[in-house]
């Protein structure tokens, strides 16, 4: 993985007493927006990341950033902070995974990205395009957002944006928390009394918000 932004937090996690891994130690606030096509496909989805106030000061110091704290950048390390959280090892997913009713679709690397620093908080944005362009008139398409290992959490924030479409609905899904915490509980029993080896329980996903994208059937 990357060594900042979100997949910098997961190669901490590898580094940390086990029992922190119980639980997320980076919070991300999530805004989704559902790009259309002209020919009503989904074709693309962009996400904005709001990294939680700790995070984010261990970002600007370890870049030497806003050094009189007066919570200003000035252009130039404006200018850097761009991509801070984009560049990814091949084949990680980004933590954003879509699909159309249960099926999972493939989405391509992160693009047209940008970043900023708004009141003591890193925001950055990214595109992601769907590989095979959905139709969400046939069946909802769906957006999550989660880490597998947990180690982030990702709340998705604000009312869904839906973009080349007029009669289409966008909402957000929370989990249900019991059962996401009972399946932690039972993740952590089975990983301890293991040997220790591998990875920590795939377990984010129990925990994941979704915004669901539905469209009336074309008539």
């Amino acid at each position: 993985m990357t060594v900042t932004g979100p997949a910098f937090a997961a190669m901490i996690a590898a580094c940390t007493a086990l029992p922190a891994l119980a639980h997320p130690h980076v919070f991300i606030d999530t805004e989704v927006e559902i790009i259309l096509n002209a020919g009503g496909m989904v074709d693309a989805v962009r996400v904005t990341w709001f990294y939680d106030e700790l995070y984010t000061l261990s970002i600007i110091e370890d870049r030497g950033f806003d050094p009189d704290f007066d919570g200003v950048l000035d252009s130039a390390e404006k200018a850097a902070l761009s991509g801070f959280d984009m560049v990814w090892d091949e084949g990680y997913p980004g933590d954003t995974y879509v699909l159309a009713g249960e099926t999972p679709l493939a989405l391509g690397g992160p693009s047209d990205w940008t970043a900023d620093y708004v009141d003591g908080r890193l925001v950055s944005t990214h595109l992601r395009r769907v590989e095979t362009p959905a139709d969400p008139r046939d069946v909802p398409f769906v957006v999550q957002s989660y880490d597998p290992g947990y180690y982030v959490s990702y709340r998705i924030v604000g009312t869904p944006k839906v973009t080349g479409a007029t009669d289409c609905a966008a909402m957000i899904f929370g989990p249900d928390l019991a059962a996401a915490d009972r399946a932690l509980e039972a993740a952590l029993e089975e990983y301890y009394g293991s040997d220790l080896e591998g990875d920590f329980p795939a377990i984010g996903a129990a925990y994941a918000d979704e915004v669901r994208l539905t469209c009336p059937a074309r008539s």
